[in-house]
């Protein structure tokens, strides 16, 4: 399956909605259990674009929406702001296809080029797939949160991961640039 990246806009929230209805309801990445209204992905959308974070589209050849990642913050507390969470969601017939790999790797590659410091994976239900991709895109385990959720009718654990981006924390990052202007106070 060829596809290419492009940055997501406004127009993609109808399939951006419908890929994580289909997350809500049939899997356990995020833990809630009704699924958003296009109106409120759209608010969502807004939000995180609005303040620069990546927002990314997977599409093939005929612009058929394969899949999203993004960026946002992990927390909105300013010394938090060099540090970023990301999320990934596929169509159900884009998995296990490449799709998320290429989509971690932009997303970490421009997450790097904004001056971020560090990525977080917040993984919901601990999934062996999310956890796979992570390693292999360099994050390593911090830690395994248990019985954090309760969905289709089990506990789910959760799995935090993280990696450095950049520089790391080896040098100082400059506040008077973006992400140091974020959350600022």
């Amino acid at each position: 399956m060829s596809f290419l990246l492009r940055d997501a806009s406004q127009a993609d929230i109808p399939a951006i909605t419908g890929i994580y209805r289909d997350s809500v309801l049939n899997g356990v990445a995020s833990y809630e259990i009704i699924p958003p209204s296009e109106a409120e992905m759209a608010q969502r959308f807004a939000a995180i674009a609005g303040q620069q974070y990546p927002y990314i589209a997977a599409v093939d050849e005929a612009e058929n929406f394969l899949g999203y990642a993004y960026a946002s913050a992990f927390r909105t507390r300013p010394a938090y702001r060099w540090m970023v969470e990301d999320s990934i969601y596929l169509a159900p017939e884009a998995r296990g296809r490449g799709i998320g790999k290429a989509l971690m790797s932009e997303l970490i590659d421009r997450c790097t080029a904004l001056g971020f410091r560090q990525m977080v994976a917040v993984i919901g239900g601990a999934s062996p797939a999310s956890i796979a991709l992570h390693l292999k895109a360099g994050f390593v385990e911090v830690g395994l949160m248990q019985g954090t959720g309760y969905k289709h009718g089990r506990w789910l654990d959760t799995m935090l991961m993280q990696r450095s981006l950049g520089q790391g924390m080896t040098t100082d990052p400059d506040p008077s640039a973006y992400p140091g202007t974020l959350f600022a106070g």
